[in-house]
This record gives C-alpha cells, sequence and structure tokens, in this order.
C-alpha cells in the first residue's frame, strides 16, 4: 500500500509544474459593436473587456460592463444605455468552452471555436463563436467576432419614426491575454 502512493507523492514532491494551471487574463480587452440605421452607421468602442482562458479545462469567459461602451455622441450613449437598460443588465458576458483544439507550442495564429452562453439584457443564448488565439511571448492574443441580433435577446431596437437601428450588431473583441500566477 506504501508503494502505491509513493510514486504521485514523489511526482507531487519534485514536479509542482506539473499541478499548475495554464490559465490567461485581461482586464483591458478591446470590445466593439457596428451598428446601422438607413443612410448612417456607427461603432460602439469598450477597452474594458475583462476575460479568462483557461486553457487546462478550455474554459472561456469574458465580460464587458455596458456603460463603457462610446459611441462618440453622448446622447447616442445615453440613448442606448436606455435601451439596453444598464441599470438592471449593466454586463454583457459569455461563458464557455473552447471547443477546438489549441497547440500552445505553436507560435502561429491558429482558429479558435467557443461554444456557450450570451447574456445581454438579462436574456442568455447557447451561441458559437469563431476567431483565432495566437501564443505569443506577451501570453495569447485574442480575436473574435460574430452577429447577434438585438430581437433575440428582448431589446427592442431604437429608432425615430419609420427609421430602427438594424436588428443585427457586428461584434468584435480582441485582447492580449497574460499567464496568471501558477498556482498548486
Amino acid at each position: 500500500m506504501v508503494k502505491r502512493f509513493f510514486l504521485p507523492l514523489l511526482l507531487i514532491s519534485f514536479l509542482p509544474g506539473l499541478l499548475t494551471a495554464q490559465q490567461y487574463m485581461t482586464e483591458t480587452g478591446h470590445a466593439e459593436f457596428h451598428s446601422s440605421v438607413p443612410l448612417h452607421s456607427f461603432t460602439g468602442v469598450s477597452n474594458n473587456l475583462v476575460g479568462l482562458i483557461n486553457l487546462d479545462d478550455a474554459t472561456v469567459d469574458f465580460y464587458v460592463d455596458l456603460t463603457t461602451f462610446d459611441t462618440g455622441i453622448n446622447k447616442r450613449d445615453k440613448d442606448m444605455r436606455e435601451t439596453l437598460e444598464t441599470d438592471q443588465y449593466p454586463f454583457t458576458e459569455f461563458f464557455g468552452k473552447l471547443v477546438s483544439d489549441f497547440d500552445i507550442q505553436d507560435s502561429s495564429s491558429q482558429p479558435a471555436t467557443v461554444r456557450g452562453e450570451f447574456t445581454i439584457h438579462g436574456v442568455t443564448r447557447e451561441v458559437e463563436i469563431d476567431g483565432t488565439l495566437q501564443k505569443t511571448s506577451e501570453g495569447l492574443e485574442l480575436q473574435a467576432s460574430w452577429i447577434i441580433n438585438i430581437e433575440d435577446y428582448d431589446i427592442e431596437p431604437p429608432g425615430i419614426l419609420f427609421y430602427r437601428v438594424d436588428e443585427n450588431q457586428d461584434v468584435e473583441i480582441e485582447a492580449t491575454l497574460t499567464e496568471t500566477e501558477k498556482t498548486e
């Protein structure tokens, strides 16, 4: 019985790196959406995307405070916050799993697919998002884009008279995620 436990104890003592998580995090990622109304388009930008990628269990978790988006026009920002009801639903979040293979030893840009739940305006939907991951000297570089239909999230497209914001919004994120402290 002593022999059975000796090898695992020996590995734990001499190879603590085997028990460390490969987790990468950002607090300053970039998120933006592209929106349009007839004859006009605009972009909302936030550099407050917070996220975590844990390569050990393939967990991916990102969120952004919706009040940090800036469209360049204060009135439009105020209207956007009212439409999204940010007093009640201040965050949007994606939580899911990396479902494509990622080779941490390969420094080239690799296709990445995540599957999970995207939540905005208090509504959660299953989504699949494609992007790229690349291992760099700084950590992981992430880029992804997808389209959401705001009506799927119980958001009524704002507008004036017959002109409404397009219900399909292009969303893009970019981030450099740095490796977190290793723990046993």
